[in-house]
């Protein structure tokens, strides 16, 4: 034992540092906002992310534009206005692209945004000055066409920049200075609505770029909480994991220090046994003073006692550690619940207790360890004998499931037990506010040993108690433990028979 929890603590260390890997590796990978990053750092990447998606649009409009003006204007004007444009563009590109390059935590958003902000005022003032080459050559009733054009890019580039206003106030407003001031320039009636027209559309480009900008924060503040939690929940989950680690170590190392006590503690247990019983029948002799006789009897009876608590420890760590041996074979459940009954006569005898049997015919064989199915019956015909009072009843049931499988029930008529300890009296160790009122003996192992034997079987168990009634203890089997055949190889079978008995 003493190595395996040696190698357990060594363990422990490399368990945390791995542990803590792992959650630093999650919480930068599920939180933005929570791993550092700033809310214009986020507003930033939104940015970049809808210059890619939108990085054919303008090209293609600026395209159709120095085309549509080559009615106005040399070729080579529309080419060098071009060049420009698509100049300008590339510049932000190439921005964007560096931006993404930079480490998420160290970036200064600040600096960023003012890069960005340049370029857009650069792209912004080569679509505006497209306004000062045709505006001369147009005729009046033209202008209309060139301001709807240059609305038209105030609109994608507002919505393009809307998560970063200072972008958007250096992609739209020298646009709309430019149309202002060539209308204002000409007057007149059409060319002041103009200008009234492109200032109400910057404004109302402005309040609705605000308002996809609100939004956009706000998407990030829910998602940097949904990232927050989900680190959060990572993080507990992986404690609880560790602390399982932990729990399943320490039942381990429980589970082997009371097998190795109840053998260390049998042996001198056996002499203590022995020698009680020779005074307690005065084999050797009789005692000179007869009171050593009733203390010889009650060394024995104590004895007996602690043995058979040290019995039910073994075997519920065997049962809890995954190390006891079934050796299975086709069983009369009915059969062992009747010599069981027999071995506890003396002290059903003794309770004035009545026994029944309920058994349904037909009932097949079950497979299973008969060692573990007569400990099963013994324990719960045991509970049920301490628990019932001078008069009572015991009933013994097996009979058919639903499902096709094979039931066992105890049922007394003892005094219950109330429904919100029935979780402890299943607990290992635990017991009933009976037991103390009562003063019986017991660990409180009884109930838990059967649990486990069931369940090694693939079984289910249950108690079902109403106080002043009495209780029922239950056990399901499976119907893939069902055994139709009656017939059985006898060499197996009295091979197991000898195994049990020894």
């Amino acid at each position: 034992m003493t190595g395996a929890t040696f190698d357990a603590r060594s363990k422990k260390p490399e368990r945390s540092q791995a542990l803590g890997a792992h959650v630093r590796e999650a919480r930068a990978k599920l939180s933005g906002i929570s791993a550092g990053l700033s809310f214009n750092y986020e507003l930033l990447a939104l940015f970049v992310s809808s210059q890619y998606r939108t990085a054919f649009a303008l090209p293609l409009l600026a395209i159709i534009a120095a085309g549509y003006c080559l009615n106005w204007l040399p070729l080579q004007t529309s080419l060098l206005w071009f060049s420009a444009l698509i100049m300008a563009q590339g510049i932000q590109l190439v921005l964007c692209r560096e931006f993404n390059k930079e480490d998420p935590v160290t970036t200064d958003a600040k600096v960023w945004g003012g890069k960005f902000a340049a370029s857009e005022f650069l792209m912004s003032t080569v679509w505006a000055s497209l306004a000062y080459f045709v505006w001369e050559p147009m005729a009046p009733q033209e202008h209309m066409l060139a301001v709807g054009v240059l609305l038209i890019v105030v609109v994608i580039r507002m919505t393009a920049t809307s998560s970063y206003m200072t972008i958007v106030l250096a992609g739209t407003v020298p646009i709309t200075i430019a149309i202002v001031h060539l209308a204002v320039m000409d007057g007149g009636p059409i060319h002041y609505g103009m200008a009234l027209f492109a200032i109400a559309t910057e404004l109302y480009a402005l309040q609705l770029a605000r308002s996809m900008h609100n939004t956009a924060r706000n998407m990030l503040e829910y998602r940097a909480q949904k990232d927050a939690l989900v680190a959060e929940l990572e993080t507990a989950k992986f404690h609880s994991e560790e602390a399982l680690k932990r729990a399943e170590e320490a039942s381990a190392a429980k589970s082997h220090f009371l097998a190795t006590m109840s053998h260390e503690l049998r042996t001198p247990l056996n002499a203590i046994l022995g020698f009680s019983e020779v005074m307690k029948d005065e084999i050797m002799g009789p005692h000179s003073i007869p009171c050593y006789r009733e203390y010889s009897y009650d060394i024995h009876r104590s004895g007996e006692h602690l043995l058979n608590l040290i019995n039910q420890v073994l075997e519920h760590s065997k049962v809890e550690s995954g190390r006891y041996k079934m050796q299975e074979y086709p069983v009369l459940v009915q059969d062992v619940a009747t010599d069981c009954k027999e071995l506890m006569s003396l002290k059903i005898k003794d309770g004035g207790i009545d026994v029944f049997e309920q058994f349904d015919v037909n009932l097949p064989k079950l497979l299973g360890d008969e060692r573990a199915l007569r400990q099963i019956w013994l324990n719960l015909i045991s509970n049920a004998v301490k628990f019932t009072p001078s008069g009572g009843q015991i009933h013994l049931r097996v009979g058919h499931t639903a499902s096709g499988g094979l039931f066992l029930s105890v049922r007394d008529t003892g005094p219950g037990i109330p429904k919100d300890e029935i979780p402890n009296v299943l607990s290992s160790f635990g017991q009933g506010s009976l037991s103390y009122e009562t003063a019986q003996e017991g660990a409180g192992l009884g109930l838990p040993i059967v649990r486990g034997l069931v369940e090694l079987h693939g079984g289910s168990f249950s108690l079902q108690s109403e106080l002043g009634v009495g209780t029922e203890a239950i056990a399901e089997f499976p119907r893939n433990r069902m055994v139709r055949s009656s017939a059985a190889p006898a060499p197996v079978e009295a091979e197991h028979r000898r195994a049990v008995n020894e």
